[in-house]
């Protein structure tokens, strides 16, 4: 039986992609068009997990998406690392004189800008998904129209790529969450990154005592969010991810900063990607 995976874009996509990454190709594909569609298909039952982006290291952190795991009670169960290619595609027998208009999602067109100088002719337009564009290209047999698009958009739908690797800088890369309804996955053991959220109070040196907790427990900092709590202006919650040896490091950490901030959570407990 295979996982019902609800992915952000249609199938050539970078969340696409992801999925098969991490899941291999036993996998059916739930298509969403938004992130909020994704979680709705995850807390209806409609899909097992869920495959999210979360930052990209030349755009930086995908904000709603933090708030969107915290207020739907997801669970963070593993991250996933991708490097982003972006590809220029077209109908076969396509060249690249022959394109007028290039269509993709607008992170993808921002960061294809400077490749695009050389051809001032043609003209950029923003679309809702990068693999969507290509499906549409190949369905209407759309002459002078390119997708921006990953490798495996040119597969499933029989483009050419014309230009390969057209972004500005080379390394670039997304991390990916994958989510579902219920918590934590791998034994204790196989655990050694966590994300959690919290809220501190006024007083002065708050957030620094925080740190210092997870500094004296030996965690690891990795990323630091934070978010303005939309119900108490001027408050703010933070998102951190931790990485960490020993679980036992964690607990005694969790157990600390439980006491010492308001409205903690741990909103994910799993294998770091990168370790």
């Amino acid at each position: 039986m295979s996982l019902i995976i609800a992915i952000q874009g249609i199938q050539g996509s970078n969340h696409h992609q992801v999925a098969k990454n991490y899941y291999g190709d036993n996998i059916e594909l739930v298509e969403c068009m938004s992130f909020d569609a994704l979680v709705d298909q995850l807390l209806n039952g409609h899909a097992d997990k869920g495959v999210m982006a979360i930052e990209n290291s030349i755009a930086g952190s995908i904000i709603p998406n933090y708030n969107l795991v915290y207020h739907n009670g997801l669970h963070i169960i593993g991250e996933h690392y991708l490097n982003i290619h972006h590809n220029l595609m077209v109908l076969k027998g396509q060249e690249i004189e022959d394109i007028k208009e290039v269509h993709s999602h607008p992170m993808a067109l921002l960061q294809c800008k400077e490749f695009f100088r050389q051809y001032p002719k043609i003209k950029l337009m923003e679309d809702v998904d990068t693999a969507e564009t290509a499906r549409r290209i190949q369905e209407g047999q759309l002459k002078h129209v390119a997708a921006i698009a990953p490798n495996v958009a040119a597969d499933l739908y029989d483009l050419d790529i014309v230009a390969s690797d057209i972004q500005t800088i080379k390394n670039n890369a997304t991390r990916f969450i994958i989510v579902k309804t219920k918590n934590k996955e791998l034994p204790k053991e196989d655990i050694n990154k966590a994300s959690v959220r919290f809220i501190t109070d006024h007083k002065r040196g708050s957030l620094a005592a925080m740190l210092n907790v997870m500094s004296d427990c030996n965690l690891n900092l990795t990323k630091i969010q934070s978010l303005p709590i939309i119900e108490t202006p001027w408050k703010y919650a933070f998102f951190v991810d931790i990485t960490f040896e020993g679980y036992a490091n964690f607990e005694k950490a969790k157990a600390l900063l439980n006491i010492m901030s308001e409205d903690f959570k741990v909103l994910g407990e799993y294998k770091n990607a990168r370790g």
